[in-house]
This record gives C-alpha cells, sequence and structure tokens, in this order.
C-alpha cells in the first residue's frame, strides 16, 4: 500500500472521502468504465447529480428505484452516486453486496432533521400511532418506522392505515402537510424540511410565471403550501420528468433540485426548462449534499473499494421490514 493510500484512509473520517490528488490528465471516464468491468460494479446515480455523473451512470432515477435495481443485478459492487441514507438503503436491500459512496459526507439535510434518538422520544407521546417515514430518512430511522413511503406512493400508503389509526408522519412537514390535504387524514407531524425544497422563491417565481406565461410550474411535494398551491403539477422527481414528457407544454419552470434538468433536456430536446429560483442570489437550486460528488472521488472510490458503507445486522434486519411493507403495498396497488 502506498504512504499516500495509507494516509488517505485514516483521514477518511476526516474529510469523508479518499484524499488522494488525481492526474488530471487521466481519462476518467474510461477509467471508471474499466473499473466497473474488472470489479463487477455498477453506478447509481441520483437525478440530482452533475450531468457528467449521470451520464456514466448505469442506472438513473430516484434512491428506492435505484436501491431496488441494485438489488436485481449480479453486480458484487454498488456504487451510489447521491447522498448517504441512499447508500444505506441500498446496503439494506442487498447486504450481500459491497456499498460504497464516494463522499460519506454526503448527507441530507432532511435526514439530518430528524435524528433517531429525539424520534424515539417523541414517538413514546403516541404509542398507538403508527409511523410512516418517507424514504428520506436514516436507516436508524427506519428502524422505528412501521411503512416507509416514498413522495409517489406516499397517498396509497397513508390510505392504507385503517382511519381509526393515527398516524405520525416524518421527517418532512412539507410533504406530510400536502398528504393531509390529499388523504384528508389529520396526521402528527415531525418538524423537518429539505433544504433544496424550503427555500424556493415566491416572489421570483411569480415573477418567471408572469414573465413565461405558456410555461407551466411543476413542484416536487416537499415544497412548502404556498408554491404547490401555485403548480400545475405537483410529483415525485420522476413523476416530474415523466410529466415533461408526456404533457404538450413546451416551457416548464421546475421546482425541485436542478440536477433534474439535465434528465428532463434529454428526454425532451425541444422543450424548454426553467429551474425555480431559490431565495438567494444563485440562478438555480442545488443540493450541496449532492454535489460533493465529482468524477474523482466516484473514481478513487472505484479504484480503492472506499468509502464503504458499514450497517450493523440490527440496523438492516429491522429497518427493511418498514421498506418490504410499503412494497407490499405499493404492489396491491399496483405501483
Amino acid at each position: 500500500m502506498s504512504s499516500q493510500l495509507a494516509i488517505a484512509k485514516e483521514d477518511l473520517n476526516k474529510y469523508g472521502f479518499l484524499n488522494i490528488d488525481v492526474d488530471p490528465t487521466l481519462d476518467l471516464v474510461a477509467e471508471i468504465e474499466r473499473l466497473k468491468k474488472e470489479k463487477n460494479a455498477i453506478i447509481l446515480a441520483h437525478y440530482y447529480q452533475e450531468s457528467e455523473i449521470q451520464d456514466i451512470a448505469d442506472y438513473i432515477g430516484d434512491s428506492l428505484g435505484l436501491s431496488q435495481k441494485a438489488a436485481e443485478t449480479d453486480a458484487e459492487i454498488i456504487v451510489f452516486a447521491g447522498v448517504h441514507f441512499m447508500a444505506e438503503t441500498a446496503k439494506m436491500l442487498s447486504p450481500e453486496k459491497k456499498v460504497l459512496l464516494p463522499d460519506l459526507k454526503a448527507g441530507c439535510s432532511l435526514a439530518d432533521s430528524c435524528p433517531p434518538h429525539l424520534f424515539r422520544k417523541f414517538k413514546e407521546k403516541y404509542p398507538d400511532h403508527v409511523v410512516i417515514s418517507y424514504i428520506n430518512c436514516t436507516a436508524e430511522l427506519k428502524t422505528l418506522t412501521d411503512i416507509c413511503c416514498t413522495s409517489s406512493n406516499a397517498v396509497h400508503v397513508v390510505n392504507s392505515v385503517p382511519k381509526d389509526k393515527g398516524i405520525i408522519f416524518a421527517p418532512d412537514k412539507n410533504l406530510g402537510a400536502y398528504l393531509i390535504k390529499e388523504t384528508g387524514r389529520d396526521m402528527i407531524l415531525w418538524n423537518g424540511t429539505c433544504m433544496v425544497h424550503e427555500i424556493f422563491s415566491h416572489e421570483k417565481i411569480t415573477k418567471l410565471m408572469l414573465r413565461h406565461p405558456d410555461a407551466k410550474f411543476i413542484a416536487h411535494p416537499e415544497c412548502e403550501a404556498h408554491l404547490l398551491e401555485k403548480a400545475d403539477f405537483i410529483g415525485s422527481t420522476s413523476g416530474l420528468l415523466r410529466f415533461t414528457q408526456e404533457d404538450p407544454a413546451e416551457k416548464f419552470i421546475v421546482a425541485t433540485e436542478a440536477g433534474i434538468l439535465h434528465q428532463m433536456e434529454l428526454k425532451s430536446p425541444n422543450k424548454t426548462f426553467i429551474p425555480a429560483p431559490p431565495n438567494n442570489t444563485c440562478a438555480c437550486n442545488d443540493c450541496p449534499h449532492m454535489k460533493r460528488n465529482t468524477m474523482e472521488k466516484l473514481y478513487l472510490a472505484m479504484e480503492h473499494e472506499l468509502p464503504e458503507i458499514h450497517l450493523d445486522d440490527w440496523i438492516i434486519e429491522q429497518g427493511v421490514a418498514s421498506i418490504d411493507r410499503m412494497l407490499e403495498i405499493s404492489a396491491a396497488a399496483g405501483l
């Protein structure tokens, strides 16, 4: 082992990734393709990743769908270009496989907003309630959850709970508020949010809509209620992508992380996509955690098979039950 690699391994906790210089003349695309073949590895990329990472990925999609894809393959190594909770989900569904995350510090503001030890105490106040947690949460929070959900199947999951049972919904209060409106169920909401979907500017979006009256405004349900009220369509990331392909409109204002625009442009090259502006000086809304992953970190993770995701057996066993229950409900609903 080189001294540089040994030092880099020792510094993993400090940096969250292998802090090794990469030769700038290296053809990273060719090297990553070589490593995929040599190591029987697949790359999963979330829609919010940089376009060059999306372009080299074997599968692109939402977090749960990606983990399900990985479980179906015979790959021995899963490289998840996303954030920490997504890689954890992949490990839970494929415990026998090695799961790599290019940067361990690629976290999630929403998942971090619901620490399991605090949620456990919160849950104790409502002992007879069913806990539904958005898939965007930590593996440990899933062990405290009865049923997971995604933004695509959340309405079906909520409706599957008997009317006489109370519900705690975690961790996203905006998605929870949207579900209360859609289902008519009175739920106890954990006070968590996603930083990306929290800072869209109502004023700037209104001005954009006035400037582009022919554009349809589409939004992810993690956005605040006052924005969802203005939306022509509300849906999951994959739902938004599908809508832009199927709807006859030629221009869309998109209120979710701007990384999805790359796939929208690939799928509908003759249409125009405008990122909804946040309430700051940036032109679009990027997730800083998603953008921690780079081609260099992706290459180093595959070359050295680090950083690796490890989960205790009890977390996998108890946490995966909430995902399995969700999949049963989705299958019964034909989703």
